[in-house]
């Protein structure tokens, strides 16, 4: 749908140029609802990449943390493709399984119309939102390095 291939697209990238340390991994779980909840069992530490709503322009990025994402009010849903992060954070709260800490790196889209391929505006706004992921696993201790050799990313979305 547009830009909120965003974070799969981030992902991809971070994987193909950046061998990470152990015990980082990389997944894409689609647009998960309650079903995100296993995935936050156990984790330490857990960053999420996606497209977020705002008023700010296309390209923005934004940050949130665990808490500012539990203690704000929950989003109005605009459609069933709207990830429920905040749900599945309350869900792992009842089992005491949430990760430490929870890290949202969202970007403002520019457009979610069907099709595929990011905006002008996402696609500039890649590096930023991978430096934020690196700056965040540096400080954890988690220093990923470049690949010799960059891989070619799998997005396979946007392959003819």
């Amino acid at each position: 749908m547009g830009d909120d291939g965003f974070g799969p697209y981030v992902a991809r990238i971070l994987e193909a140029r950046y061998e990470l340390p152990d015990y980082v991994e990389v997944q894409d779980v689609g647009t998960p609802g309650l079903d995100f909840t296993p995935y936050l069992d156990g984790a330490g530490v857990v960053i999420v990449i996606d497209s977020v709503t705002g008023e700010e322009k296309p390209g923005t990025i934004k940050t949130y943390t665990r808490e500012q994402l539990l203690s704000s009010p929950p989003p109005d849903r605009t459609s069933p493709h709207q990830p429920g992060l905040r749900e599945a954070m309350m869900a792992a709260e009842f089992t005491d399984s949430t990760p430490d800490e929870i890290l949202v790196v969202g970007v403002v889209p520019a457009s979610l119309d069907t099709g595929t391929g990011l905006s002008p505006a996402l696609r500039d706004s890649v590096e930023p939102a991978i430096e934020t992921v690196l700056a965040k696993l540096e400080r954890l201790g988690l220093k990923p390095t470049l690949r010799h050799t960059p891989l070619d990313p799998d997005i396979w979305w946007e392959k003819r």
